[in-house]
């Protein structure tokens, strides 16, 4: 299995609140990239568009499960 299917298959098992706090920090730390990176202060530039991308799937399972293609993920009991 890939590294991006694993990263999407844990996105997938999570609920909708979660993943829109996952999505509002992952927008932040992609807001602090970028001013970094006009700063002069970003070491790996590649984290940039990791972020992007984590992000347009973060949106793309939740926008699927809007529309009914896609299940949310239940709660597991501890």
């Amino acid at each position: 299995m890939s590294k991006t299917t694993t990263n999407l298959a844990s996105f997938r098992d999570q609920t909708d609140d979660e993943l829109t706090t996952l999505l509002a920090t992952t927008r932040d730390e992609l807001f602090r990239l970028n001013l970094a990176q006009h700063t002069n202060q970003v070491t790996s530039s590649a984290d940039l568009s990791k972020k992007r991308r984590d992000i347009a799937r973060i949106q793309t399972i939740l926008n699927g499960r809007k529309a009914g293609r896609e299940t949310q993920a239940s709660k597991k009991a501890e």
